[in-house]
Protein backbone atom coordinates (compact mmCIF):
# COMPACT_ATOMS: atom_id res chain seq x y z
CA UNK A 1 0.00 0.00 0.00
CA UNK A 2 1.31 3.45 -0.91
CA UNK A 3 2.86 5.26 2.03
CA UNK A 4 5.35 8.01 2.76
CA UNK A 5 7.94 6.46 0.45
CA UNK A 6 5.72 7.36 -2.50
CA UNK A 7 4.43 10.76 -1.37
CA UNK A 8 4.92 13.75 -3.65
CA UNK A 9 7.05 16.59 -2.40
CA UNK A 10 9.44 19.32 -3.45
CA UNK A 11 13.03 18.27 -4.12
CA UNK A 12 16.16 20.11 -5.21
CA UNK A 13 16.40 20.59 -9.00
CA UNK A 14 19.74 18.77 -9.15
CA UNK A 15 18.26 15.79 -7.32
CA UNK A 16 15.22 15.72 -9.59
CA UNK A 17 17.38 15.87 -12.71
CA UNK A 18 19.69 13.10 -11.46
CA UNK A 19 16.80 10.76 -10.67
CA UNK A 20 15.05 11.45 -13.98
CA UNK A 21 18.30 10.75 -15.81
CA UNK A 22 18.60 7.41 -14.00
CA UNK A 23 15.03 6.48 -14.89
CA UNK A 24 15.44 7.33 -18.56
CA UNK A 25 18.81 5.59 -18.91
CA UNK A 26 17.31 2.47 -17.33
CA UNK A 27 14.41 2.43 -19.78
CA UNK A 28 16.72 3.00 -22.74
CA UNK A 29 19.09 0.25 -21.57
CA UNK A 30 16.16 -2.18 -21.50
CA UNK A 31 15.02 -0.95 -24.94
CA UNK A 32 11.50 -0.40 -23.68
CA UNK A 33 9.23 1.76 -25.87
CA UNK A 34 7.79 4.60 -23.80
CA UNK A 35 6.31 8.07 -23.79
CA UNK A 36 6.61 10.65 -21.06
CA UNK A 37 3.23 12.07 -20.07
CA UNK A 38 2.02 13.98 -17.01
CA UNK A 39 2.83 17.37 -15.56
CA UNK A 40 6.29 17.78 -17.07
CA UNK A 41 4.88 17.43 -20.58
CA UNK A 42 1.77 19.49 -19.78
CA UNK A 43 4.04 22.34 -18.73
CA UNK A 44 5.51 22.52 -22.24
CA UNK A 45 2.38 21.77 -24.29
CA UNK A 46 -0.13 23.67 -22.17
CA UNK A 47 0.01 25.69 -18.98
CA UNK A 48 3.09 26.01 -16.84
CA UNK A 49 2.66 24.27 -13.50
CA UNK A 50 4.97 22.80 -10.92
CA UNK A 51 5.51 19.06 -11.05
CA UNK A 52 7.49 16.94 -8.62
CA UNK A 53 6.88 13.55 -10.19
CA UNK A 54 7.51 11.80 -13.50
CA UNK A 55 4.86 9.89 -15.46
CA UNK A 56 6.00 7.27 -17.95
CA UNK A 57 3.58 5.40 -20.24
CA UNK A 58 4.66 1.91 -21.27
CA UNK A 59 2.94 -1.15 -22.70
CA UNK A 60 1.43 -3.53 -20.11
CA UNK A 61 3.89 -6.24 -21.11
CA UNK A 62 6.84 -3.97 -20.18
CA UNK A 63 5.63 -2.54 -16.87
CA UNK A 64 6.99 -5.26 -14.59
CA UNK A 65 10.42 -5.34 -16.19
CA UNK A 66 10.73 -1.55 -15.89
CA UNK A 67 9.76 -1.74 -12.22
CA UNK A 68 12.26 -4.55 -11.60
CA UNK A 69 15.02 -2.67 -13.42
CA UNK A 70 14.42 0.42 -11.28
CA UNK A 71 14.50 -1.72 -8.14
CA UNK A 72 17.92 -2.99 -9.23
CA UNK A 73 19.06 0.65 -9.44
CA UNK A 74 18.06 1.26 -5.84
CA UNK A 75 14.53 2.65 -6.22
CA UNK A 76 11.78 1.82 -3.77
CA UNK A 77 9.06 0.15 -5.84
CA UNK A 78 5.54 -1.22 -5.53
CA UNK A 79 2.84 -2.63 -7.79
CA UNK A 80 0.38 -0.01 -6.61
CA UNK A 81 -2.57 -0.82 -8.86
CA UNK A 82 -1.79 -4.02 -10.82
CA UNK A 83 -4.36 -3.18 -13.47
CA UNK A 84 -2.85 0.17 -14.50
CA UNK A 85 -0.09 1.75 -12.32
CA UNK A 86 3.19 0.92 -10.60
CA UNK A 87 5.26 3.37 -8.55
CA UNK A 88 8.95 3.89 -7.89
CA UNK A 89 10.72 6.44 -5.74
CA UNK A 90 14.25 7.64 -5.06
CA UNK A 91 15.43 10.59 -2.95
CA UNK A 92 11.91 12.04 -2.80
CA UNK A 93 11.28 11.88 -6.57
CA UNK A 94 8.16 9.88 -7.44
CA UNK A 95 7.96 7.90 -10.68
CA UNK A 96 4.58 6.71 -11.98
CA UNK A 97 4.82 3.81 -14.42
CA UNK A 98 1.47 3.94 -16.20
CA UNK A 99 0.34 1.15 -18.51
CA UNK A 100 -3.36 1.95 -18.83
CA UNK A 101 -4.53 5.55 -18.54
CA UNK A 102 -8.15 6.13 -17.60
CA UNK A 103 -9.01 2.44 -18.16
CA UNK A 104 -8.98 2.96 -21.95
CA UNK A 105 -5.66 4.38 -23.20
CA UNK A 106 -2.76 2.03 -23.88
CA UNK A 107 0.55 2.80 -25.53
CA UNK A 108 0.36 1.93 -29.22
CA UNK A 109 2.44 2.33 -32.37
CA UNK A 110 0.59 5.43 -33.54
CA UNK A 111 1.25 7.21 -30.25
CA UNK A 112 4.94 6.32 -30.45
CA UNK A 113 5.19 7.57 -34.03
CA UNK A 114 3.58 10.86 -33.02
CA UNK A 115 5.84 11.33 -30.01
CA UNK A 116 8.09 14.36 -29.82
CA UNK A 117 11.45 15.15 -28.21
CA UNK A 118 11.21 17.08 -24.98
CA UNK A 119 14.13 18.87 -23.36
CA UNK A 120 14.34 18.61 -19.57
CA UNK A 121 17.38 20.67 -18.70
CA UNK A 122 20.23 18.78 -20.44
CA UNK A 123 18.15 15.63 -20.95
CA UNK A 124 16.07 14.78 -24.05
CA UNK A 125 13.15 12.39 -23.61
CA UNK A 126 10.41 11.01 -25.87
CA UNK A 127 7.14 12.73 -24.93
CA UNK A 128 3.53 12.26 -26.00
CA UNK A 129 2.10 14.51 -28.70
CA UNK A 130 -0.24 17.29 -27.67
CA UNK A 131 -3.22 15.37 -29.04
CA UNK A 132 -2.41 12.11 -27.25
CA UNK A 133 -1.62 13.93 -24.03
CA UNK A 134 -5.00 15.67 -24.20
CA UNK A 135 -6.84 12.38 -24.66
CA UNK A 136 -4.85 10.81 -21.82
CA UNK A 137 -5.67 13.73 -19.52
CA UNK A 138 -9.39 13.66 -20.29
CA UNK A 139 -9.59 9.87 -20.00
CA UNK A 140 -7.89 10.04 -16.58
CA UNK A 141 -9.89 12.99 -15.23
CA UNK A 142 -11.62 12.25 -11.91
CA UNK A 143 -13.03 14.18 -9.00
CA UNK A 144 -9.72 13.62 -7.25
CA UNK A 145 -7.71 15.00 -10.17
CA UNK A 146 -9.60 18.03 -11.51
CA UNK A 147 -6.37 19.58 -12.77
CA UNK A 148 -6.34 17.08 -15.66
CA UNK A 149 -9.37 18.78 -17.22
CA UNK A 150 -7.69 22.17 -16.99
CA UNK A 151 -4.42 20.75 -18.31
CA UNK A 152 -6.35 19.56 -21.38
CA UNK A 153 -7.97 22.97 -21.82
CA UNK A 154 -4.55 24.61 -21.67
CA UNK A 155 -3.33 22.34 -24.47
CA UNK A 156 -6.24 23.52 -26.62
CA UNK A 157 -5.43 27.13 -25.77
CA UNK A 158 -2.03 26.76 -27.44
CA UNK A 159 -3.84 26.35 -30.77
CA UNK A 160 -1.34 23.91 -32.30
CA UNK A 161 -3.42 20.76 -32.62
CA UNK A 162 -3.89 18.37 -35.52
CA UNK A 163 -7.67 18.22 -35.25
CA UNK A 164 -8.14 15.28 -37.62
CA UNK A 165 -5.71 13.23 -35.57
CA UNK A 166 -7.31 14.32 -32.30
CA UNK A 167 -10.78 13.29 -33.47
CA UNK A 168 -9.39 9.90 -34.51
CA UNK A 169 -7.59 9.37 -31.20
CA UNK A 170 -10.66 10.51 -29.28
CA UNK A 171 -12.13 7.02 -29.75
CA UNK A 172 -10.49 6.08 -26.44
CA UNK A 173 -12.57 8.64 -24.51
CA UNK A 174 -14.95 9.95 -27.15
CA UNK A 175 -17.72 11.44 -25.02
CA UNK A 176 -15.25 13.03 -22.64
CA UNK A 177 -13.28 14.61 -25.47
CA UNK A 178 -16.49 15.86 -27.08
CA UNK A 179 -17.54 17.40 -23.75
CA UNK A 180 -14.14 19.06 -23.42
CA UNK A 181 -14.27 20.56 -26.91
CA UNK A 182 -17.77 21.98 -26.38
CA UNK A 183 -16.73 23.39 -23.02
CA UNK A 184 -13.58 24.87 -24.57
CA UNK A 185 -15.70 26.70 -27.15
CA UNK A 186 -17.84 28.09 -24.32
CA UNK A 187 -14.62 29.53 -22.88
CA UNK A 188 -13.86 31.17 -26.25
CA UNK A 189 -11.02 28.81 -27.07
CA UNK A 190 -10.51 28.17 -30.76
CA UNK A 191 -12.04 24.77 -31.49
CA UNK A 192 -13.21 24.15 -35.07
CA UNK A 193 -16.92 23.43 -35.39
CA UNK A 194 -15.98 20.70 -37.85
CA UNK A 195 -14.07 18.80 -35.16
CA UNK A 196 -17.05 18.88 -32.80
CA UNK A 197 -19.49 17.87 -35.54
CA UNK A 198 -17.24 15.06 -36.70
CA UNK A 199 -16.82 13.66 -33.21
CA UNK A 200 -20.54 14.05 -32.46
CA UNK A 201 -21.41 12.19 -35.67
CA UNK A 202 -18.96 9.41 -34.86
CA UNK A 203 -20.64 8.89 -31.48
CA UNK A 204 -24.30 9.58 -32.22
CA UNK A 205 -24.54 8.92 -35.96
CA UNK A 206 -27.18 6.78 -37.65
CA UNK A 207 -25.27 3.53 -37.22
CA UNK A 208 -26.66 0.85 -34.95
CA UNK A 209 -23.78 1.09 -32.52
CA UNK A 210 -22.14 4.02 -30.80
CA UNK A 211 -18.69 5.05 -32.00
CA UNK A 212 -19.65 3.65 -35.39
CA UNK A 213 -17.09 5.62 -37.38
CA UNK A 214 -14.08 4.56 -35.36
CA UNK A 215 -14.30 1.04 -36.69
CA UNK A 216 -13.50 -2.25 -35.05
CA UNK A 217 -9.74 -2.00 -35.63
CA UNK A 218 -7.95 1.15 -34.45
CA UNK A 219 -5.60 2.88 -36.86
CA UNK A 220 -2.75 2.56 -34.35
CA UNK A 221 -2.26 -1.08 -33.43
CA UNK A 222 -2.12 -1.45 -29.65
CA UNK A 223 1.03 -3.05 -28.32
CA UNK A 224 0.21 -6.50 -26.97
CA UNK A 225 -0.54 -6.80 -23.27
Amino acid sequence: MTGERFAKGAVEPDTFQRVVRTVMSTIVERQVPYLMIGGLVSSTLGRSRESHDVDILVAPRDAEQVLAALAEKGFDTEQTFPEWLFKASMDGVLIDIVFCAGSTVYLDDEMLARGRPLEISDLTVHAASAEDLLVTKVASHTEGAPRYWHDALSIISRGELDWDYLVRRARFAARRVLSLLIYAQSEDLLVPDAAIRSLFDEIYGNGKDGLRGFGGVPSGQAMEA
